[in-house]
């Protein structure tokens, strides 16, 4: 299994890149929601030149964000600055639809995106909204097609799945492995306790917190009323709920995956970290890997948080035995 880390896109992420670099990860994966964080795009170019082995990547790409020429050629782009480094994911989206008051796409437009995008990296005509399109790139500005990068599709239920099966050279998830993929890549967060340290302590909660709180921003989404089951849950609604209707979503999804804000301190729990994100011990977060093994898993993407990234990166590689 094979340690990569996922951040969330900023000039700030570069240094990141460059440090999980020479901390022995394999990939590191750039976050796709232009409603929260840098482009994607942008820092990982800026990241392909400052490293020389690390791979690179969106995870996930989003539809309906571009245009698939503009996103093939992107790619592209990145296949010419870090050749043989770059990978892809791409999903119906969650903040990168929902932080703008949209729900996910449907499977049925996301597979024919996947379709066109790999089509255009082989160098095919492809008909994109009644046109016809092809990646008309010379030399300078792109690699020889066919370009064989590859894809892993965001998926959890039996349609994303399927497409995944169909169309991915495996599958992205959130902590779980799919036995039937040989590249299953698990999306986790947490952070690794220092010996004695307590998970309530201000440092874990500023780096587990805002992936526990995440829990609230999904359940929202899906059905608000089943915020009310988490601690806290009822009280952060109501306060959602007072707002203007038409900006709900804007206050669900801020600070999302970067910091608690204040109208989120309710929702924390530090007793349940260890359930609700990979928060542990050094000794717990190794047997969490070898369970994750074991389920399927075969790249672990852990996405560090907190004011201190750099010290995320270096004690979650030390209990994975990097």
């Amino acid at each position: 299994m094979i340690l990569s880390c996922a951040l969330p896109p900023s000039p700030e992420a570069v240094d990141h890149i460059v440090e999980a670099e020479r901390l022995g990860y394999t990939r590191a994966w750039l976050y796709d929601s232009p409603a929260l964080y840098g482009d994607v795009w942008m820092v990982a170019a800026l990241a392909a030149v400052r490293t020389t082995r690390i791979g690179l990547g969106p995870a996930v790409l989003v539809p309906n964000l571009r245009h698939p020429l503009t996103q093939a050629s992107a790619i592209a782009t990145l296949e010419q600055l870090a050749p043989g480094r770059t990978a892809v994911a791409i999903g119906t989206g969650f903040t990168g639809r929902m932080a703008m008051g949209r729900p996910p796409l449907s499977w049925a437009l996301t597979q024919r995106y996947i379709e066109q995008v790999r089509a255009l990296l082989r160098g095919e005509a492809v008909e994109v909204d009644g046109a016809t399109v092809r990646m008309l790139h010379r030399p300078a500005f792109a690699p020889d097609r066919p370009l064989a990068t590859p894809f892993v599709v965001a998926a959890n239920g039996p349609k994303g799945l399927a497409v995944a099966a169909a169309l991915g050279d495996g599958v992205m998830t959130i902590g779980g492995g799919e036995p039937g993929f040989p590249w299953c890549a698990a999306l986790v967060f947490g952070t690794v306790l220092d010996d004695g340290e307590d998970p309530g302590s201000a440092r874990a909660l500023a780096a587990a917190g805002p992936a526990q709180v995440v829990m609230a921003h999904a359940l929202w989404e899906m059905d608000p009323a089943a915020v009310d089951l988490l601690p806290g849950g009822s009280e952060w609604r109501a306060e959602i709920d007072a707002l203007p209707e038409a900006e709900r979503h804007l206050a669900v999804h801020e600070g999302h995956l970067v910091e608690v804000t204040e109208r989120e301190r309710g929702l924390l729990d530090s007793g349940q970290f260890a359930a609700t994100t990979w928060t542990g011990t050094r000794a717990e977060i190794a047997d969490r890997l070898a369970a994750a093994e074991a389920a399927g898993v075969t790249e672990v993407l852990y996405g560090p948080i907190g004011p201190d990234v750099p010290r995320e990166l270096a004690a979650f590689a030390e209990a994975a035995g990097h």
